[in-house]
């Protein structure tokens, strides 16, 4: 997997071998696409979709936390629903809490909830994930952790997060290129949000940052705000779809990372985030969550980031949400 998707974004010629299946894989998806719409299922409280057309991290999680932060001020319930990848939990639907373990959680559910303490729901089948949390939560509008294509979901806001530098790579869906769906998808959707910047632009798209704001201790939970005054040189350990963003907000804040990266929800050991010097090691909240139980005695820390969004994002979903007859 790691060979396609260098080839996707370095502008290799050799995946296009492999256009015959693209064609197929548009075919199934816009028959898929039409099948579920057909038998779509609406909920009656306001549904909100953050997702992407291409597969790997883009930053959604951040703009979900900062959704939930947002919709809260204007008086909002929010309950959260996501596909939980890699969560082995005991039973679907699963309602995820601050104490649920990162194996029947998922990483980035488990992590969503520490930060907000949003009632999250997770199951591969959203519609059933939507319904759980309405049955038991106090909810009066719901935002799904990514699941744009599973259209069996009804939904009335539909944002999309890019990765700024990366874009769409070859603008090729799959296995030719990283898309899940066609480009012209990003004209049908309410909002283009586009993480960091880099050579990709969309007209009317909205520009996000990735903020370093604290530093958090893995032993103590102690925090401390981000000042390096020198390039320090750090261990960065991250398990993320994208790594090098995490990367590259770690020299934006100063420090000087090596890199240690690992695949997406990658289940970590000791070894994996200890090493034989004294450097401290820095690693992503998703990547923290599941590294808590292991018994660290270095200098380890994960990255708090947060979503800076311009206030014509805020507008937007006020308007969006307005206009809503629910």
């Amino acid at each position: 997997m790691q060979i396609l998707e260098k080839a996707w974004y370095s502008g290799a010629r050799w995946p296009w071998l492999l256009l015959p299946l693209e064609k197929l894989f548009i075919t199934v998806s816009r028959y898929r696409r039409r099948k579920h719409q057909l038998q779509q299922w609406q909920a009656p409280v306001p549904v909100i979709v953050v997702g992407n057309i291409n597969i790997g991290g883009t930053g959604k999680s951040p703009l979900v936390i900062a959704l939930i932060q947002l919709l809260r001020e204007q008086g909002y319930q929010p309950g959260v629903v996501s596909r939980g990848y890699a969560a082995h939990p005991s039973e679907y639907p699963f309602t995820v809490l601050s104490s649920s373990t990162p194996s029947e959680a998922g990483d980035e559910p488990l992590m969503i909830v520490q930060r907000t303490a949003v009632p999250l729901v997770i199951d591969p089948n959203r519609v059933r994930a939507c319904q759980q949390l309405l049955k038991t939560q106090c909810c009066d509008i719901i935002i799904s952790d990514d699941g744009l294509q599973h259209y069996a979901m009804g939904r009335d806001v539909e944002i999309v997060v890019i990765d700024g530098k990366r874009g769409l790579g070859n603008g090729h869906c799959l296995p030719v290129g990283p898309l899940r769906e066609l480009p012209e998808r990003l004209n049908q959707v309410d909002m283009v949000v586009v993480n960091g910047v880099g050579g990709f632009h969309v007209d009317n798209a909205i520009q996000m940052q990735l903020a370093a704001t604290a530093l958090v201790s893995l032993t103590d939970g102690q925090s401390d705000a981000v000042t390096v005054v020198d390039s320090v040189r750090v261990h960065a350990v991250a398990g993320i779809g994208n790594p090098d963003r995490f990367y590259d907000t770690l020299r934006q804040a100063g420090f000087n990372p090596i890199e240690h990266s690992f695949p997406d929800h990658h289940a970590y050991q000791l070894t994996d985030v200890v090493f034989d010097d004294l450097l401290p090691v820095i690693m992503t909240e998703k990547d923290a969550v599941k590294c808590r139980h292991l018994p660290i005695t270095a200098s380890t820390y994960y990255l708090k980031v947060e979503a800076q969004l311009p206030p014509e994002f805020k507008k937007q979903l006020q308007l969006l949400l307005r206009n809503l007859k629910k």
